[in-house]
């Protein structure tokens, strides 16, 4: 028993025969069979050779046609049209025509578009046709022969059409009891349909009939008005699914059996004389039971494509349904046409919806059906396809030329003529058009050459790599110059290449194809976006999505919908629908529903989107869509106009009805001499714009134009119809008038105005518009223009407008030729701020992110926020994204730059014109992105950096205060930290510096994400004088403790002018005065000194008796960036100096103007901001109360004028704001042991961030693990150094520089080994920074080194700089 090996698809089924394969050869047996018993009787034999010899002659007139039809064959071609008549009625009218063309032409006649059949209205039509003139004679015309008539001729070369109208008018008898106006017919008809269908469900199998009352005023018994029904726009014929009833009252569509394929919207369209009335709606189809539980739902609208003689395509859509299982794939059956019985056509199921059918007999016609299939079951077949032909592409398009007469398309054996022998060419143009991982299908051309019949294909493939080619239909060469191979591996590659055959051989294969890959080269569509319901009626919900993107060959969409906690999914179409919009009927009301949408192509249906917010099924405010049909347009005008055309401009509806307008519809009539003719549709599809260019117009004459809106709801009533239009060429060289004029963001003060250019651009290009302004009630006189320079945009802000007054506007467009006329005017508009107007607002958030954020109070479920940047609206969505949620919405800035820069708009549809605009400029783009960096990247606030302070007992106090720090902020530190969260100071105490602490030291913070850091540096005599002034603070103290000094060693000169010499001493708690006195005399010159000592401990005391003063260097003159500095150096100096300043003899009063201070043995006198008052003669004076010594310096002539000279070019280098500068930060000689890790940091500063290159040695350096070069944050550069050795020992300088200027700042660093710690000083600078980040020299600096100038202020270092240990 076999039987459980084969897959449950190929048992047993109602819709699958087991035996097929069987049938059909049995089937093909029996033909044969029966052709070789015939063929054995004489007649037989007899008839087949007179068809050969037919069949020869035949074919012998059809090469000769063929090898003259260059020469001879020709399209047919209307040498007199027909002319269009008015006649009164009950007269006759001829229509005639000369046709030329070989062969002769048929000619066909028809009104309406419907054939003319003289058998079926005897009397009525009489039909001639002698010596190419053709003509159609109606008799006794009436009423019903108004119409267009359309005569056709065609032959195999071609088709052409000509037109004529037949109007009939109605005795003036008829009209004298007629209640209505008269038109160009007679009459004008008022149609009005009643007792209308509704949105109607159906299932699968069943009969659904659609009706309504059609009521026509006035009532004419011998007229009929036409009827037409549509399905989704298509024009429905009469079939046996279709049947079409009129009844005079009633017209009535009978759906005969149901199938998916008849869902869809309805549309009934009654056509009178005077226009056409329609009415709407839905129609739902649900599968029928399956007949296997749990097995998927129907296939639908299987089609055939690319039909071929042995090969036809055919394609299907996906059902909604898939069971609860995921549909496995698909089997295609086929039936011969004239017989009941199915083949299947595939072994095992594919899951892409196409497939090709191979194996099929030339000239026969088939029908075609689908089943799916899961885990459970088979589903039900499909409707059948519409039969098709196996036969040549070709000749079916000539079928279709020759006479309705019935066809035999069995194909003839042909016999060629001067072929034999002749090999055929190679086949063209091979190309692999399509590619799954079930199959692969080729297509090609047939060999150029003339005169060969009967050629057919063998079809060759080779893996990708190899040179081994292998013939694939190996048994019988194919008709058809398409192939389909199947049993290829998946993913291998492969070549291609096809081989022509006749009697005469096999030809020389093609060029071969390119590799091509087995597999899918269609990938399934991405989920659709945003799921967004609306509320619509008690028993529909308006569903609208974000459709897939970048989705190929799109078939549609799947709406499902579920009850809020019922997890039951049921679907809302069982037929795709194209648009992202859909109304989901038959929902219960009062419900809570959420809905989910999923896309689907040939490939297979994507993943749900994400599940709606629910929404409640409730009557939207109006009743919902379908009672909400947009108003009617107006202002219709016309923007250009040529010989056989018109383009027509009109405004939006003042009124879009309940959802957005979906197109528009134009109609236009005929004007002659006053009288307007019939209407007719310009478009078929709706326009989007509201700007469209009527064709097919006669040069001359004279038209009139309507235009409808339409919407989900439906089509409106026609706008009031236009002025009459004149068809004649415009020729004018100036521009034609701008359209489509809006005006939003409207204020008090101002508004914006937009428009479009003329369509007629006139003999230039345009290159400028102008506007103009007028209040509405002033006179026409009063207009007066806003610009008097051309404005080169499509839009413009109005400023200064004077509140509450009402304005209107018009723009005209300008080239080289001039001004051309103006655009209609615009709807008054009242310059008024209406109540809850919002403004965008620009936010940078906690992350750092810009966003444009736009607030509306007045939306509506429908309302959309339409985004735009200078006034056109953002589709392309890299560099943004757009986000929205209820009645807000924001436009985010995914990487802002240049490319931004530009006005945004929000315009929110569906309220009374909310809308604003932000500029975004250079300057607020600079602006945007500094705030961006700070709250991307926030640094802690902080009132003083990191200091330094000695405290009692010699211990050292290193403190920061912060401005504003959390609970939550941490200190980052090696040694103990002490964090005062109140008052924001962290200190760190050190009982005492050892060697080891000599480096950097810096706090890091941390509160949250903003952070900060602050550094202090402390190497060499920085570090050392700090040490030793805590090691002497730390003995001071313990001094202290025992017998020591209260006032050391001094001296005191006495009337009798002897020298005192004092000390005032303590003893525990007793204090007494140790006085000694000397006759003094230059021979005493030195040092005095005083021990005093106990059981306790001891302390001394030196007193220095040399001359002091008389050791400084001459009075120098220098320039800074703030003025001129005289300056000098003392030997050594203390407080016991005095020190006077003299300018022309006369003691200096200080001002913030002139100051003087001391810097190490540096004293010096700033002048700021120098005039021609500060010059001549300076002095200074040292007194040391024992003596005295003054220098002098002229500061007057060439001196000054140098000094002055040397000022200015600093002051102005100084202060050019964008110049690359180093700003502080670096010291000018570091002294750091060996081994030590050296950490410097310098603030750089420039705009453009300058270029930064480090130096040694006048030779540039680069980063690497000794040495670790950083720029960070446009703002800080720093060189660390990781283990210094003697090698390091050098010059180094930073490099800035940018577009604005160069700057550099050197340093000397000197490496020394411990054991010479104690060798004499090496005269290196030693510096430290005060309390208040300013630079210090310290007192061992050699004169030579000293700078004249203070070095800039420390500022806050961001994270990321070393600390030296």
């Amino acid at each position: 028993n076999m039987s459980g090996s084969i897959p449950f698809y190929q048992k047993h089924h109602r819709h699958y025969d087991r035996s097929y394969r069987s049938t059909e050869a049995e089937s093909k047996m029996s033909h044969y069979t029966a052709s070789s018993r015939y063929a054995a009787g004489t007649k037989l034999k007899l008839s087949l050779r007179f068809t050969q010899f037919y069949f020869q002659i035949h074919d012998h007139e059809e090469h000769f046609k063929r090898m003259n039809e260059d020469s001879l064959m020709h399209p047919p071609e209307f040498v007199i049209k027909p002319r269009s008549h008015t006649v009164w009625e009950k007269q006759c009218v001829r229509l005639h025509c000369t046709v030329s063309g070989w062969p002769d032409p048929r000619v066909i006649w028809y009104k309406n578009n419907v054939a003319i059949d003289p058998i079926t209205s005897p009397g009525k039509y009489k039909l001639e046709s002698r010596y190419s003139v053709h003509s159609l004679e109606i008799n006794k015309c009436d009423f019903d022969d108004t119409a267009q008539y359309r005569v056709s001729a065609m032959n195999s070369q071609g088709e052409q059409s000509a037109f004529a109208s037949i109007v009939v008018k109605i005795q003036i008898l008829l009209l004298f009891c007629l209640d209505g106006p008269i038109s160009e017919y007679g009459i004008t008809f008022q149609t009005h349909i009643v007792d209308k269908f509704g949105v109607s469900f159906g299932r699968e199998g069943e009969t659904m009939s659609l009706g309504c009352t059609v009521i026509i005023y006035p009532a004419l018994h011998r007229y009929q008005p036409e009827i037409q029904w549509y399905r989704d726009d298509v024009l429905l014929t009469p079939s046996k699914w279709t049947h079409v009833h009129w009844s005079g009252d009633r017209a009535t569509l009978t759906l005969t059996h149901l199938n998916k394929e008849d869902e869809g919207l309805y549309t009934l369209r009654v056509i009178t004389k005077s226009g056409y009335e329609t009415y709407s709606a839905y129609v739902f189809v649900r599968d029928a039971d399956a007949e296997v539980e749990g097995a998927p739902g129907a296939p639908l609208d299987v089609r055939c494509l690319d039909a071929n003689k042995d090969y036809i395509i055919v394609a299907w859509k996906q059902p909604a349904v898939d069971g609860g299982n995921p549909i496995v794939g698909y089997f295609v059956d086929r039936c011969e046409v004239g017989t009941t019985h199915w083949f299947q056509c595939n072994d095992t199921p594919v899951k892409f919806a196409r497939f090709p059918v191979t194996g099929l007999v030339e000239g026969r016609s088939y029908i075609f059906r689908v089943r799916a299939v899961n885990k459970s079951g088979m589903s039900r077949p499909s409707r059948v396809s519409e039969p098709v032909a196996a036969m040549d592409p070709a000749d079916r398009l000539r079928m279709r030329g020759t006479s309705t007469r019935p066809l035999d398309v069995t194909p003839r054996t042909r016999f060629p003529l001067n072929t034999e022998g002749v090999v055929p060419g190679r086949p063209l143009d091979l190309q692999v058009t399509e590619a799954t991982k079930n199959y692969v299908v080729l297509s090609w051309k047939p060999p150029g050459e003339k005169g060969l019949e009967g050629v057919m294909y063998y079809v060759e493939k080779c893996v990708a790599g190899t040179d081994s080619w292998q013939r694939v239909n190996t048994e019988l060469p194919v008709k058809s110059p398409r192939f389909a191979l199947f049993d290829l591996a998946e993913g291998k590659s492969y070549h291609f290449r096809v081989r022509c055959c006749n009697a005469a051989g096999v030809g020389e294969p093609s060029e071969p194809t390119e590799a091509t890959t087995v597999g899918d080269k269609l990938d399934i569509p991405s989920a659709p976006g945003k799921v967004v319901p609306t509320r619509n009626t008690d028993t529909s919900v308006v569903v609208s999505w974000e459709a897939s993107s970048d989705a190929k060959e799109l078939v549609g969409y799947y709406i499902e919908a579920s009850i809020v906690d019922s997890d039951v999914w049921e679907p809302c179409n069982n037929k795709p629908v194209k648009a992202t919009r859909f109304i989901c009927h038959g929902l219960v009301t009062g419900e809570q529903y959420v809905f989910r949408v999923r896309a689907v192509n040939a490939a297979g249906l994507s993943q749900f989107s994400p599940v709606s917010e629910p929404v409640e099924v409730k009557a939207a405010i109006g009743g919902g869509i379908p009672h909400a049909s947009p108003a009617p347009p107006y202002g219709i005008s016309v923007l250009e106009c040529v010989r056989d055309s018109m383009v027509l401009a009109w405004k939006q509806p003042t009124f879009i009805g309940g959802a957005d307008i979906t197109g528009y519809f134009v109609d236009y009539r005929e004007v002659i001499d006053g009288v307007p003719g019939k209407w007719h549709e310009a478009n078929i599809k709706a326009v989007s714009e509201r700007a469209y260019r009527v064709s097919d117009l006669q040069e001359n004459k004279k038209y009139q134009f309507q235009v409808r809106a339409a919407n989900m709801a439906g089509v409106g009533i026609p706008s009031l119809p236009s002025e009459t239009f004149l068809c004649e060429e415009w020729t004018i060289a100036v521009p034609g008038p701008p359209h489509d004029l809006q005006i939003t963001e409207v204020r008090g003060d101002s508004l914006v105005l937009l428009w479009k250019p003329p369509v007629y651009q006139g003999r230039d290009p345009i290159n400028g518009f102008y506007i103009d302004i007028k209040e509405a009630d002033a006179p026409e006189e009063a207009w007066r223009g806003v610009n008097t320079k051309a404005v080169e945009k499509q839009f413009i802000k109005i400023k200064n407008l004077k509140e509450g007054e009402t304005y209107v506007f018009r723009v005209r467009a300008q080239n080289k030729a001039g001004v051309g006329k103006a655009s209609d005017v615009t709807e008054p508009i009242p310059a008024v701020t209406k109540p809850g107007t919002k403004e965008i607002v620009v936010e940078v958030d906690d992350e750092g992110v810009i966003s444009l954020n736009f607030e509306c109070c007045d939306t509506t479920p429908d309302s959309k926020f339409v985004w735009s940047k200078n006034y056109e609206e953002i589709t392309e969505s890299s560099r943004l994204t757009i986000e929205t949620k209820a009645n807000k919405s924001k436009t985010v800035f995914n990487t802002p730059g240049e490319e931004d820069i530009g006005i945004y708009s929000c315009l929110v549809t569906h309220t009374d014109g909310a809308s604003s605009s932000y500029t975004f400029s250079t300057e607020e783009l600079k602006r945007l992105l500094e705030i961006s960096h700070d709250h991307k990247y926030p640094i802690i606030p902080l009132k003083s950096e990191l200091a330094v302070e000695l405290l009692e007992k010699g211990r050292v106090r290193f403190w920061l205060q912060a401005e504003q720090m959390s609970a939550n902020g941490k200190i980052d530190y090696k040694y103990k930290m002490n964090f005062d969260k109140n008052s924001g100071i962290i200190e760190m105490v050190m009982e005492s510096l050892t060697p080891g602490d000599e480096g950097t030291f810096t706090f890091q913070l941390k509160d949250g994400k903003a952070t900060n850091q602050s550094s202090l540096v402390l190497i060499g005599d920085v570090f050392k004088q700090l040490q030793k002034e805590s090691e002497f603070q730390r003995k001071e103290y313990f001094r202290k403790q025992g017998p020591h000094f209260i006032e050391y060693l001094g001296y005191e000169v006495t009337p009798e002018c002897c020298v005192l010499l004092k000390c005032k001493v303590s003893y525990s708690y007793r204090k007494r005065r140790a006085i000694s006195s000397l006759g003094i005399s230059k021979k005493d010159s030195g040092v005095y000194e005083v021990v005093l000592k106990d059981d306790r401990g001891q302390d001394t005391s030196t007193l220095s008796l040399v001359d002091q003063a008389k050791s400084s260097t001459p009075l120098k003159i220098t320039s800074t960036d703030v003025g001129i500095r005289l300056y000098t150096f003392v030997s050594c100096y203390n407080d016991l100096l005095q020190v006077t300043w003299q300018h022309k003899d006369s003691a200096i009063a200080f001002s913030d103007r002139i100051k003087s201070g001391v810097v190490g043995e540096q004293l010096w006198l700033q002048i700021n901001d120098p005039t021609e008052k500060d010059t001549g003669k300076y002095a200074i004076e040292f007194n040391d109360g024992k003596g005295g010594l003054q220098r002098t310096v002229e500061l007057s002539g060439q001196a000054f004028d140098d000094a002055f000279a040397e000022f200015q070019r600093l002051k102005n280098t100084y202060f050019f704001p964008d110049r690359a500068r180093v700003a502080g930060g670096l010291p000018d000689v570091v002294t750091i042991q060996e081994g030590k890790a050296l950490n410097l940091t310098c603030n750089i500063s420039g705009n453009p961030v300058p270029e930064v290159t480090w130096l040694k040695n006048d030779r540039e350096i680069t980063s690497d693990e000794h040495c670790i070069l950083k720029f960070e944050s446009g703002k800080f550069a720093s060189f660390t150094i990781t283990g210094v050795n003697t090698s390091d020992s050098g010059k180094y300088s930073i490099l800035v520089k940018n577009k604005y200027g160069t700057e550099s700042g050197d340093l000397t660093v000197s490496v020394f080994i411990p054991e010479e710690a104690g060798t004499p000083d090496l005269g290196v600078t030693s510096y430290w920074t005060d309390a208040e980040g300013n630079v210090v020299f310290g007192p061992n600096t050699p004169k030579d080194k000293l700078k004249t100038s203070v070095v800039g202020k420390k500022s806050q270092k961001r994270k990321g700089n070393n600390t030296i240990p």
